[in-house]
């Protein structure tokens, strides 16, 4: 192990021609390492890359021609590479990440990681990005560190001696923030109705957004509520400072908050050595065996659009990328199946096109119909369960955006009500 600074370390003596990297995403995401990696892939020769959710700009567009850029979804500034046809996506659950790295079915060649400072015992932390990385390193041939002196230790996830490491650089850099706009009134309506779906004691698995916040925000007068997810965002915190957030009634994980990775403030960075959290790998976090123990499980998750039949689009928009399959389904499936409810929670209409939809535009089935049990937008509730194929398609329709009703009725015509 060597302690260089970013521009100092060789990739050409950790990577072949034709071999394989995975870096951790998000907050997490190691950009120095990445950025040096991508001033010397053409030296380097063809490689493959595998990023989760990244805002690293220079991952946005032009890349050098020798890199191939993986990943499970569109996420951040991977949109514009799917844009520009530059983006090889996977599809999976996220429950089958760990798997496929084990399987080598994902590059384990080299890995990149962004770490929190040595400990007492002289071991480094996967810090606030655990999830798939935790997985992928007891399969990775090499690995490289950004020790980050601003990176906040965590409970739950691996721990390394810096032996484990070929190279080790020291920044003290912010972590990337996500700050999401503020929500507006339909927001506000979504969230207040998504809230009366939700009962003390429940288990929550919600996504990150606005939307997403907006309902947290809704949540402040219940009681005694639980979670397990795969991030966390400044919402979380504010329910465990108004003593919402308890986890007093988990079946499994008791009093405390478990989650894969955090994604928010800086603000929320610096509280979490502080909360009653654990951050888990992938293969905690969204595996069906646990999700199974949570008899109170409640998912919350968003979508691009509903089709009549109930099927959920989550990743493509006109032919490009813009999310994923991530662990909606591990979380929607488990819900339905064995926990509380799966609900889905949109807009009822983006820039004046309604995202309730006879067929799915873009052609890919993110969660399928049976495993949702109620879609909620700014005007009302449609329970889903039980109901035939023909009322399901009028529960949507009434709580679609009111201009697009009729032509969604009409739609009901090609329609196979009972399939």
């Amino acid at each position: 192990m060597t302690m260089s600074l970013a521009g100092q370390i060789d990739f050409t003596r950790l990577l072949r021609p034709g071999g394989g990297l995975w870096w951790s995403q998000a907050g997490a995401e190691p950009e120095p390492l990445v950025d040096t990696l991508l001033d010397q892939v053409d030296s380097i020769g063809p490689i493959r890359a595998f990023s989760g959710l990244t805002w690293n700009e220079r991952l946005a567009g032009d890349l050098p021609d020798g890199l191939t850029v993986l990943s499970y979804g569109g996420l951040g500034q991977l949109r514009g590479l799917s844009k520009h046809g530059l983006l090889e996506v996977v599809p999976c659950h996220y429950s089958s990440i760990p798997r496929m790295f084990e399987r080598g079915q994902l590059p384990t060649d080299l890995g990149l990681v962004q770490v929190s400072p040595p400990g007492p015992d002289g071991k480094v932390g996967l810090g606030i990005g655990v999830d798939y990385a935790a997985d992928a390193i007891p399969h990775t041939a090499r690995l490289v560190a950004e020790i980050n002196h601003r990176m906040p230790p965590t409970v739950g996830g691996v721990r390394l001696p810096l032996s484990r490491f070929s190279a080790v650089i020291e920044t003290c850099r912010p972590l990337r923030e996500s700050i999401a706009r503020p929500p507006d009134d339909a927001d506000r309506r979504i969230a207040s109705y998504v809230a009366s779906l939700v009962e003390d004691g429940d288990t929550l698995q919600i996504g990150v957004g606005t939307l997403p916040n907006a309902v947290l925000e809704s949540l402040s007068g219940h009681r005694d509520l639980g979670m397990h997810t795969g991030l966390i965002t400044d919402g979380v915190l504010t329910l465990i400072e108004k003593g919402v957030l308890t986890g007093a009634r988990k079946e499994i994980d008791p009093g405390l908050v478990v989650t894969g990775a955090a994604l928010g403030s800086a603000s929320l960075y610096d509280r979490i050595p502080e909360m009653p959290a654990e951050f888990r790998p992938a293969s905690y976090t969204h595996a069906p065996a646990v999700l199974s123990r949570l008899r109170s499980l409640v998912s919350i998750n968003s979508a691009i659009e509903v089709d009549l039949l109930g099927q959920v689009g989550a990743e493509l928009s006109r032919g490009v990328h813009i999310g994923a399959v991530g662990g909606q389904v591990d979380f929607s499936r488990a819900a339905s199946l064995t926990g509380a409810r799966s609900i889905i929670a949109l807009r009822s209409e983006v820039k004046g096109q309604s995202t309730i939809v006879p067929a799915l535009h873009g052609g890919v089935v993110s969660t399928a119909r049976v495993d949702v049990d109620a879609v909620v937008t700014e005007h009302g509730i449609a329970l889903l369960t039980g109901c035939t194929v023909a009322e399901r398609a009028r529960r949507l329709i009434a709580v679609a955006a009111p201009a697009h009703r009729e032509s969604l009725e009409r739609g009901l015509s090609s329609l196979d009500t009972h399939g």
